[in-house]
């Protein structure tokens, strides 16, 4: 389903994410599905998209998929796979929950280029700070 304008408000305070080009386009139940155009910004000197970019908007859509119902889930460990450059103007990240335990929870975010191609593949393990 489409963020709230509150969810929209609550993630702009991630300004890192949000002021390179990262928006929520979905969300539900432990789930979060992002967006960025890429620009020449987001280039490395070899013309590609430069990897922290797709770290960028993996980790974003993994804290709106952990945080958006409740704040209070961060990051322990995340591990990026670089698969493929991009192809195209957009990328789309994509976090699922696998697994949401009292304290840990662990999801997979999957990169993707303008054209559907698998660009990253990312899986992160969460700690709830707070209940």
């Amino acid at each position: 389903m489409k963020p709230s304008e509150e969810t929209v408000r609550i993630f702009m305070k991630d300004r890192f994410a949000t002021e390179n080009g990262a928006v929520i386009e979905e969300v539900d139940d432990h789930y979060a599905k992002c967006s960025l155009k890429i620009e020449d910004r987001h280039r490395n000197a070899m013309g590609a998209v430069m990897g922290g970019v797709y770290f960028t908007l993996a980790d974003f859509a993994l804290a709106v998929a952990g945080n958006w119902q409740e704040m209070g889930s961060v990051s322990l460990n995340s591990e990026i796979a670089y698969l493929t450059a991009a192809k195209g103007e957009k990328l789309t990240a994509e976090a699922v929950c696998i697994k949401n335990g009292r304290t840990t929870g662990y999801y997979k975010i999957d990169v993707r280029d303008e054209y559907g191609n698998l660009a990253a593949a990312v899986t992160a393990t969460t700690f709830r700070v707070s209940k």
